[in-house]
């Protein structure tokens, strides 16, 4: 009776949380539809997001549009303004007494017209006088030179949903809008993958390609809007616990022992928007050489009780043979092979220059919430009222020297200084203001050392007189909590082996995968993966593919159409994929393929059973 009390309620739990993401999209598309002719026209300014945002319910301000439209944008689709929307929750009442409540110190209820003008003229998004007049002349909330902001609240939220609910209306009344479920803009192509919205870092503004390759598309997780499949196929895979460590990288050290190696450490980090960038790599090969490559998570000793939580992340490593320019990449391999934490390739390589991609398929590095005890101390003044910084703090910092120190030579030269700088806040040091570190900082051979690292972070403390809020911008940007645990990130290093000449690797950029990681995904699964056609859809192939503990399944669409897909892993048992969800929808593009999921288990000391149906909408 218990059993069965628990299973209506978490039946119950599914349906309601269905229900909720289906009105979500709804109004995701009422309101887009409002301002585009179709869910397949792409968002084309910055004006055009902040006019669908409004429909929706938002109010945003001139930042929050640059957050997500950038130099480098040049359209969103449908499912960027989604997860938009998911980001921008709408102003709650609370929010904007409390907001007015700073201004309003005497709490009268009141805010005097020349006060408002004053604020909204010279703070934040500024306002022209005219603006600001045409608030203060509505008879509704305003009375003798005041602004009574209860009333201000009240009829804006009341607009607000007047928009929201008009937007509704207009596409419950228009069926070829209603029919309009789901919508990506692409361009047809022979490959793709679906992306995440490239956003910036809290303090980074880096050069990240927003405008997708031709055939990449993005999958909206959504719930399924389709009760029965016209086509589909299922797929299922069993695993033995710890199956995914006995698939052992055969490198031997006897006859490897004359071979020259060359070593990079790394970095994936974790965007506010869940994306994951990283360090991208150049490898160059005098002569044509046998080769052994690996990568791994960076193992950095925690202080005792902190949480290690990267060393569980995948980690894989995509190579491309760089032909006459760096756009045509081909995809040589991939690391297939895999010891406990570590991915390899071994083979043979002509000379030349290849890039090396890491990837992580975002199954184990992720968003979550967790609570933190307390806030970490990162300074405190000695007896003579001197700032220093706290012994956590510090080994904190040693650790993101380790990390950051990408040749491993225990010093940072400028290139590896300026890694960290654009991440953390966006600017590079030039060699004039790194001559100026020279002069205050310690340094060997022009590179900075430990010692000077701390000091610099010490001068910044001491710069804003103890306050730490820019300490901890830089900290949250390289993956760590309050609590200086890192939990938002995973260093890792690849090591390279030749045997008849020395390799030379070096990292070029930090940022998202892009198109060319995109293409190599999927065109890596087609290559080694087990390909099912959709029953009564010969055009639809499902590709899945199983590397050590990780499975792979793509989606290829041979069809002049675009199709959606209805993918549902209600059967499988231990496993997390890389959505976070168990039923979800996804769209591919005609004459294109894309990423479906990724999975791996949830506790490797068990068996895993991966049982996955896709179903044409």
């Amino acid at each position: 009776g218990n059993q069965k009390a628990t299973h209506l309620e978490n039946s119950e739990g599914k349906k309601s949380q269905h229900a909720e993401e289906a009105i979500f999209y709804m109004n995701c598309r009422a309101a887009y539809l409002t301002v585009l002719k179709s869910s397949l026209e792409n968002i084309k300014s910055k004006e055009q997001l902040s006019l669908v945002l409004q429909q929706a319910g938002r109010n945003p301000s001139q930042k929050t549009i640059n957050k997500y439209w950038t130099s480098q944008t040049t359209s969103l689709n449908f499912d960027d303004f989604c997860a938009i929307l998911k980001k921008e929750k709408p102003a709650t009442k609370k929010e904007l007494l409390e907001a007015f409540g700073k201004i309003d110190t005497d709490k009268a209820g009141y805010i005097l017209h020349d006060e408002l003008y004053k604020i909204l003229t010279t703070r934040g998004d500024k306002m022209t006088c005219e603006e600001v007049a045409t608030i203060t002349k509505q008879a509704d909330f305003n009375c003798s030179g005041k602004l009574d902001y209860n009333k201000f609240c009240e009829l804006y939220l009341t607009t607000s949903e007047q928009c929201c609910k008009a937007a509704r209306d207009r596409l419950e009344v228009d069926p070829r809008l209603r029919q309009q479920q789901f919508g990506n803009q692409t361009e047809n192509s022979s490959e793709g993958i679906t992306l995440p919205v490239s956003k910036p870092s809290p303090r980074i503004s880096r050069k990240t390609d927003h405008k997708l390759a031709k055939g990449d598309s993005r999958a909206p997780s959504r719930p399924s809007s389709a009760q029965s499949g016209k086509a589909s196929t299922s797929t299922t895979v069993t695993a033995g616990a710890s199956s995914s460590r006995n698939a052992k990288l055969i490198i031997e050290p006897d006859t490897m022992k004359e071979w020259q190696c060359a070593q990079s450490k790394g970095c994936f980090y974790l965007e506010e928007d869940g994306e994951i960038i990283s360090h991208k790599y150049r490898l160059h090969l005098p002569q044509r050489s046998a080769v052994c490559i690996t990568i791994k998570p960076l193992s950095i000793p925690q202080a005792e009780g902190k949480s290690c939580r990267w060393l569980s992340v995948d980690t894989a490593l995509f190579i491309l043979k760089e032909n006459e320019t760096q756009e045509n990449l081909r995809l040589v391999s991939f690391t297939e092979l895999q010891h406990k934490e570590m991915f390899g390739w071994r083979g043979e390589l002509g000379s030349g220059v290849y890039w090396l991609l890491p990837f992580t398929t975002g199954c184990r590095l992720k968003k979550v919430k967790t609570q933190i005890p307390a806030e970490a101390k990162l300074v405190w003044r000695d007896e003579d009222g001197e700032l220093a910084l706290t012994e956590e703090f510090q080994a904190a910092l040693m650790d993101i020297f380790e990390t950051i120190d990408l040749d491993g030579n225990g010093l940072l030269s400028l290139e590896e200084y300026n890694f960290f700088e654009l991440r953390t806040s966006g600017e590079k040091c030039d060699q004039e203001a790194w001559a100026v570190c020279k002069e205050n900082f310690e340094m060997k051979k022009n590179e900075l050392t430990r010692q000077g690292f701390m000091d610099l972070n010490l001068m910044e403390a001491n710069d804003r007189d103890g306050d730490p809020w820019d300490l901890w911008v830089t900290l949250l940007s390289l993956g760590y909590n309050k609590a200086l645990e890192m939990t938002e990130a995973c260093p890792f290093v690849i090591d390279i082996c030749a045997e008849r000449c020395k390799p030379r690797i070096k990292a070029i950029s930090l940022e998202a995968g892009g198109s060319q990681l995109s293409r190599a995904l999927c065109r890596s699964v087609v290559n080694k993966g087990e390909a099912k056609v959709l029953d009564g859809s010969e055009n639809i192939i499902i590709h899945t593919y199983k590397s050590g503990s990780r499975i792979t399944s793509v989606i290829e669409n041979k069809s002049e159409n675009k199709v959606i897909i209805h993918v549902n892993n209600e059967q499988s048992k231990n496993c997390l994929n890389n959505r976070g969800l168990t039923v979800f929808a996804v769209e591919v593009a005609p004459k294109s393929m894309m990423v479906s999921q990724h999975v791996m288990p949830l506790n490797e000391q068990e068996e895993w059973i991966y049982s996955c149906v896709h179903s044409l909408v």
